[in-house]
C-alpha cells in the first residue's frame, strides 16, 4: 500500500498538472500503480515519481496520466445534447457562416473516440448534398495517449454501437464478421483530427470555436480550477457559441459568465 506521503506527492503533480483532484481516491491510485511499480522494479512510488519527473521523453508521465484517468463513454451518451446540435447549434453555424463555410467544433474530452464520431455524423447528416462544400472537421482532444490511440483506430465492438442508428451503421462503419467488431470508415476518420493536450495549458487555437463540448471531465475538478476552465472556454468560443457539460454536471450561476439554454447546454 503506498504511504500518505507517497500519495500526497501523485495527487499534487496531477493537480498542478493536469488540474486534476484525486485527493479522496487515494485506494484508486493505490491499485491503479501498485502492479506496474512492481513490474517495473520501482523499489516505490518516490522511486518511480523520480523517473516520471526526470523522463524527458515524457513516456512514464504519459504511462501515469493513463493509469489515473478514467475513460468511460459510448456512443449516443446524452443524446438529447446530438438533438440540439442539430436542431439549434448547426442551423444557427450554418447560417453565421453562409460565407466562409468553416464550422468549428471541439470534444475537448474525446477519450476512446465514440463523441467526436457522434459529432461527425451529425453534421454530415446536417449538411446532406452541401456537406463537401464546408470545411467541418470536429477537433477532437484528450489528456490521455493510450484512448487517443484506440479513437484513432476505430475499431468498436457490436454492443458498444449498438444504440447507433442502422443507417448511420451501414453508412459510416465497416462489418467485421471475423470479430463482430465495427470499423469506422475512412470518409468518417478523415472528418475527426484527434490530438494529445491538456486542459490546463493556454488554449492554442488561432480562430474561435462554434460549439464546445466538455462533457464528464470537470467532475475531476475543484471549484477554482473549474471556474477558470470555463472561463478559457468561454473567451474561445465565437459570439453566441455554444457550450456542453455532462447532464450530471453543474456550473455555478452566480459566476459562470454564460447564459444557461437548458441544464447542460451553455450559451456566450
Amino acid at each position: 500500500m503506498i504511504t500518505d506521503e507517497e500519495f500526497l506527492r501523485v495527487s499534487t503533480f496531477m493537480k498542478q498538472r493536469y488540474g486534476i483532484d484525486l485527493s479522496q481516491k487515494k485506494v484508486i491510485v493505490n491499485g491503479r500503480l501498485e502492479n506496474y511499480i512492481k513490474k517495473g522494479n520501482w523499489k516505490n512510488l518516490h522511486e518511480f515519481m523520480n523517473d516520471v519527473e526526470h523522463d524527458k521523453t515524457g513516456t512514464q508521465e504519459k504511462m501515469l496520466v493513463n493509469f489515473l484517468t478514467t475513460n468511460h463513454t459510448y456512443f449516443m451518451r446524452e443524446f438529447e445534447h446530438f438533438n440540439f446540435l442539430k436542431s439549434v447549434v448547426l442551423p444557427w453555424a450554418k447560417k453565421k457562416e453562409s460565407v466562409r463555410k468553416d464550422l468549428r467544433i471541439w470534444s475537448g474530452a474525446a477519450s476512446t473516440g465514440e463523441e467526436p464520431y457522434m459529432i461527425a455524423m451529425v453534421i454530415a447528416d446536417f449538411f446532406g448534398v452541401e456537406y463537401s462544400q464546408w470545411d467541418t472537421k470536429v477537433l477532437a482532444t484528450d489528456i490521455s495517449t493510450k484512448v487517443l490511440q484506440q479513437a484513432l483506430t476505430g475499431v468498436y465492438r457490436a454492443d458498444q454501437i449498438k444504440n447507433v442508428p442502422e443507417q448511420w451503421k451501414r453508412h459510416f462503419f465497416k462489418f467485421l464478421p471475423e470479430s463482430n467488431e465495427y470499423l469506422v470508415k475512412e470518409e468518417l476518420k478523415r472528418e475527426v483530427l484527434f490530438r494529445q493536450f491538456n486542459l490546463m495549458n493556454p488554449f492554442p487555437f488561432r480562430r474561435k470555436m462554434h460549439a464546445i463540448f466538455l462533457r464528464n471531465v470537470m467532475i475531476y475538478f475543484d471549484e477554482k480550477t473549474k471556474q477558470e476552465l470555463v472561463q478559457k472556454v468561454y473567451n474561445t468560443l465565437e459570439p453566441g457559441g455554444y457550450f456542453f457539460i455532462g447532464t450530471t454536471e453543474t456550473l455555478d450561476r452566480g459566476s459562470t459568465p454564460f447564459q444557461i439554454i437548458q441544464p447542460s447546454i451553455f450559451r456566450k
